[in-house]
């Protein structure tokens, strides 16, 4: 042995003490890349690139043999006391999760064969009228047999925060009867309260991943649920967002508020529960429920997650054990779409890094909700609130909850929040109008519009009004539904002509006592929305580019976002046990914001394009969707993204490739794109293997690949846009085009800032079916701005075709 038992005694004592839980990968390729070479075990990988069969008998005993190695290892290294073995990863990467003290850790790190020894980093959440915004029931829906067979047979697997399986959203007592589906062969956990299976057939699999939550002593089994049963409510809220039932009634409070729907509302469901209520979630427990997807023979995974911040300890954002897995699972066929990210709208936010992932940006569609609050004195104050009006004509008196506590010793309970009726004096406010002020605690979620509209409710007032008083940047306000009157005055200036007019209409004595109140008002009907043409729109909050390349923040090749998708004020499902909103606590459905929303659109979406064309790529399918998305608004103008102004307001700005990637999704050009950029697992090596500071040992660690394969420039990946974060002088980028449609001739012409001269090679290319072609773009610098420089490739169709790609490239000085 290599260690006496004194130092496995010490190290058994250590790790007690301070344990933590660690990533380990090793030498040797995983499942999906193993080419053979080890005697007695079958080659797993095929040397053409096909997909294959992860639950194969030789795929089943390469794996074995891979974790009996995991195991051998740390038996050989350590006393079996003194470390707990969490995962082995065997398909995606080959490795393994232990927790162990930072000593044994070392030892690890040192030993070898070993290499790469990661601390365990967290990850969260990036938190329905969208179908006939994108023209799905109309346009899309009808030429795959209506949407009681859109996505038949394409199984969405959900790495979230599991699944409330009775909803409505995925029942199947009220469709036509599903069929197995073989290729899938995953598992469905039992409820360990009811002993009910959580599948149906709709869900066909059902899982969950937390051993590195409960090492870190971050799992409460009451309130995260050692089960799939989503016990937050974001889980069921993606799920029915991407693959929900047709038509399902959206009610809260006594109000309908439209019928919601799945992108692909006949899609199948796998669930792998990895997130959880208070923490979010660890990245070992996610890539164990990626691979265990991938595995299961999924079609699409949909990643509303990802890292708190990016993990320090590896070099590049590329290459670690999440990026690095979800690359093993495009090699295996698997698309994925992972939501960019919430840090908006400041530059350089985005937590989805890598080529082979498709990163979706959040869109405002065209529903707006508004209300108004009426003053006595004539002002029309604007404001949002999913509520009725005050009855009639009337007008109602106001009353301020600092005016009417029982006893000023409450002041420590931060009444003008409205959270507690028995602090407030009934009396005075039955019948009248409450106000209530909208402090910090309703941004960190202690305090609740839900709330308010309670505490209004059971003092028998006639409404609320809830001010805002001063903001903070980066605060976003969704109207909550209410089933009393009430309104959200977000405007700061509006709430301090509110609070004025009521001071000068409220008469008090010396003490400050009121003595009358005499401010008048009533509150509008804010249950219809309102459609705008200036739609869609990018989201304040949603995470933008450039794309980064390594934890110094320095630019990538590569465009991200890659495409827009509606992500603000999403009606969808909600689990009544789940809080992670506290204004839909115990409710069916949930309006709620984020790029979390946005992904599962694009998954869904994706979906409709794997049922259309089967034996398409991940990069195909992507290629699809961003080549066909569209620019411009509802009005044809071009798209606007929401960005603060100098006074930290919020102002409409013009848009550009790193707001919103391609452009937002057309889900009906996106079945019929014409031309698609492919690309497979050798392309996305070659993008690293000529990404600059890329250590090459580094990626011999993830791929067990040598970096034969070249591509010259990272902008040379066979991507559907360009970018160049350094043009010095001029660069010419190759691109190949595969015809995916009849014979077509296509004329190309390019465009660019003016910083930035463009040329195509050849000017026009015709392709018979199932042809490929190449092309070049020279990007030449006329002069130097310091800023990016924004252009497109656009390539029209004789029959009708339109494939565009954008260019991005940031001019230096030779």
């Amino acid at each position: 042995m290599a260690f006496g038992l004194p130092l496995l005694v010490l190290f058994a004592y250590l790790a007690l003490a301070k344990a933590n839980v660690y990533i380990v990968t090793l030498e040797g390729p995983p499942v999906i890349s193993y080419t053979g070479g080890v005697e007695g075990f079958e080659a797993t990988a095929s040397e053409s690139g096909d997909e294959i069969d992860l639950s194969s008998e030789s795929a089943t005993s390469y794996a074995q043999h891979l974790e009996n190695r995991h195991d051998m290892l740390l038996a050989l290294l350590f006393d079996r006391s003194s470390y707990e073995k969490l995962y082995s990863y065997k398909h995606l990467i080959n490795g393994f999760a232990v927790h162990i003290s930072p000593e044994q850790a070392e030892v690890l790190r040192r030993f070898p064969g070993v290499k790469s020894v990661e601390r365990d980093w967290k990850v969260r959440k990036l938190t329905t009228h969208t179908p006939e915004f994108l023209g799905l029931p109309t346009e899309v829906w009808p030429s795959g047999g209506g949407h009681d067979k859109a996505g038949e047979d394409i199984v969405i697997g959900f790495v979230d925060s599991g699944i409330y399986a009775l909803h409505p959203s995925f029942a199947t007592h009220d469709s036509e009867p599903y069929g197995p589906v073989p290729k899938y062969k995953g598992t469905c956990e039992v409820d360990p309260d009811s002993k009910r299976s959580f599948c149906n057939g709709k869900i066909i699999g059902a899982q969950h991943f937390a051993k590195a939550a409960i090492a870190a002593g971050a799992f409460n089994p009451s309130i995260d649920y050692a089960s799939p049963l989503d016990g937050d409510g974001h889980g069921s809220h993606t799920a029915a967002i991407a693959a929900g039932n047709n038509g399902i009634l959206v009610r809260l409070h006594g109000y309908e508020f439209g019928k919601a729907s799945g992108m692909a509302p006949r899609a199948r469901i796998a669930v792998y529960k990895a997130l959880y209520r208070l923490f979010g979630g660890f990245v070992a427990d996610v890539v164990a429920a990626i691979e265990q997807a991938v595995h299961d023979g999924v079609d699409i995974i949909n990643l509303s997650v990802g890292p708190n911040n990016p993990p320090a300890a590896t070099k590049t954002t590329f290459l670690n054990p999440f990026d690095a897995s979800l690359l093993s699972a495009v090699k295996a066929g698997v698309f994925v779409a992972q939501a960019a990210g919430n840090g908006g709208p400041f530059p350089k936010t985005l937590l989805s890094y890598s080529p082979w992932i498709t990163s979706v940006a959040a869109a405002m569609d065209d529903r707006r909700y508004k209300n108004h609050l009426f003053l006595g004195n004539g002002k029309i104050l604007p404001g949002m609130g999913l509520s009725p009006s005050t009855h009639g004509n009337q007008t109602f008196t106001l009353v301020a909850a600092n005016d009417i506590l029982l006893d000023s010793s409450v002041m420590r309970y931060s009444p003008a929040d409205c959270q507690r009726p028995e602090v407030l004096n009934k009396n005075m406010v039955e019948g009248n109008i409450l106000l209530c002020g909208y402090s910090f605690n309703f941004v960190v979620g202690t305090a609740s519009i839900k709330k308010v509209s309670e505490t209004a409710k059971s003092l028998g007032a006639a409404g609320f009004v809830l001010a805002v008083e001063n903001i903070t940047p980066g605060t976003k306000f969704d109207p909550v539904p209410s089933n009393i009157p009430g309104i959200l005055i977000t405007d700061v200036s509006k709430s301090l002509e509110l609070i004025d007019y009521y001071n000068t209409s409220t008469s008090r004595d010396w003490t400050g006592r009121v003595k009358s109140f005499t401010a008048k008002g009533s509150i509008g009907d804010g249950l219809m929305p309102l459609l705008y043409k200036s739609a869609p729109q990018v989201a304040l909050f949603s995470a933008r580019g450039p794309d980064i390349r390594d934890y110094s923040f320095r630019d990538a090749d590569l465009l991200k976002p890659d495409i827009l998708a509606p992500g603000s004020l999403i009606w969808a499902a909600w689990a009544p046990n789940g809080t992670d909103e506290p204004n839909y606590v115990g409710e069916g459905f949930a309006m709620i914001s984020g790029t979390s929303m946005a992904a599962p659109h694009i998954a869904g979406i994706a979906a409709l394009v794997k049922q259309r064309h089967p034996d398409w790529s991940p990069a195909a399918i992507k290629s699809a969707l961003m080549t066909t998305a569209t620019t411009l608004d509802r009005a044809g103008r071009q798209l606007q993204a929401q960005q603060y102004s100098n006074s930290e307001a919020m102002t409409l700005v013009t848009a550009t490739p790193f707001d919103y990637g391609s452009g937002h999704v057309n889900p009906r050009a996106a079945l019929d794109p014409g031309l698609i950029f492919d690309a497979g697992y050798l392309d996305y090596l070659g993008f690293l293997c000529t990404t600059p500071g890329i250590d090459l040992h580094e990626i011999r660690n993830y791929t067990s690949l040598p970096c034969n394969y070249t591509i010259g420039h990272p902008s040379n990946l066979n991507s559907p846009s360009i970018t160049i974060s350094h043009l010095v002088g001029t660069q010419t980028v190759t691109r190949i085009v595969t015809n995916v449609a009849e014979e077509e001739t296509y004329v190309i012409a390019a465009r660019m800032a003016p910083e930035i001269a463009i040329e195509v090679n050849p000017p026009a290319m015709t392709l018979i079916p199932h042809a490929s072609r190449k092309f070049t773009v020279t990007l030449t610098v006329r002069s130097v701005t310091g800023t990016y420089s924004f252009g497109e490739v656009l390539m029209k169709g004789s029959r009708g075709h339109k494939v565009r790609i954008p260019v991005a490239a940031m001019g230096y000085r030779n």
